[in-house]
């Protein structure tokens, strides 16, 4: 059995209002799993449970009902939060620092000084590519130099795993394909890392598994080629450049090189699939 770096077990989370009457049912019993080593996508419209769901998993929020085992432990568990690196969804900084000095902070909880804590945060600044701007005050960044820069906290700690929320929300496509490249950099490390995104092409290329919460609930979940696959089609792809030739020896392949696959569907297309059906029968 694989071990895991997040477990998630009968999670309930309802809202109350100010007479303690529960309102809104936010997460409505979950179970799903992020495996260590892997990078799993957390996908859902606005108000499925996602963010809800990220604040249990760092115990943010107490759960009505259900359990999380992070890194094997509890969320609370003061060296577990230590194995954890977080990018939320909006940037949150400390607007009157410079980028280099806030990290530096940050690194100082982890335990990190002197030189050891001055070429962490050189190497970070560097992967994220705000290095030019490191004596920047944070209140002039734009909201893509935000996003870098919470990035490189989120990895200061050099932690096990990694929750990232929007990571490449605000970038040009540039910084995007930069995100991506190092975020599978970071599961080739070993970096169990759990993904929360809108933009389904990123995640397709980046994730192992995915998993689609709708109204609270896990509605579907799986490896990313599996739930793809389109099941009832078969696709020939030959090496050729001559496509009157293809067809003509189509029927034996006449000694060209191909190879036979299934097809796949994009999984913009399974995620409007999954979350569309209830929404036309107004669930």
């Amino acid at each position: 059995m694989k071990e895991t770096a997040i477990s998630v077990t009968g999670l309930v989370k309802d809202f109350h209002d100010v007479w303690g009457r529960p309102t809104v049912r936010g997460v409505a019993g979950c179970d799903w799993d992020v495996f260590r080593g892997e990078v799993f996508g957390l996908l859902g419209p606005n108000g499925s449970g996602k963010t809800t769901s990220i604040k249990m998993i760092l115990g943010l929020l107490k759960p009505t009902q259900g359990e999380v085992k992070l890194l094997g432990g509890s969320p609370h568990d003061p060296a577990v939060r230590r194995n954890v690196g977080y990018l939320p969804e909006e940037n949150i900084m400390f607007q009157h620092q410079r980028s280099e000095e806030e990290l530096a902070n940050f690194g100082r909880f982890y335990g990190l000084g002197g030189r050891e804590l001055h070429a962490r945060v050189e190497e970070l600044l560097k992967k994220v590519g705000i290095f030019p701007a490191r004596n920047r005050y944070l209140k002039e960044f734009s909201k893509g130099m935000g996003r870098r820069h919470g990035l490189a906290r989120a990895m200061i700690g050099d932690p096990e795993l990694l929750i990232l929320d929007e990571p490449t929300s605000g970038l040009d496509p540039v910084g995007v394909r930069e995100v991506k490249d190092l975020i599978l950099e970071l599961k080739a490390q070993g970096k169990s890392i759990l993904l929360s995104s809108h933009l389904l092409s990123d995640v397709e290329e980046v994730c192992d598994r995915v998993g689609i919460m709708y109204m609270g609930r896990m509605v579907k979940s799986g490896p990313v080629g599996d739930l793809l696959e389109v099941p009832d089609r078969v696709e020939v792809v030959f090496r050729s450049g001559d496509a009157d030739r293809v067809k003509n020896v189509i029927g034996d392949g006449g000694g060209l090189e191909f190879s036979v696959s299934k097809p796949r569907k994009r999984l913009e297309e399974l995620f409007l699939k999954v979350v569309g059906r209830p929404k036309q029968r107004g669930e």
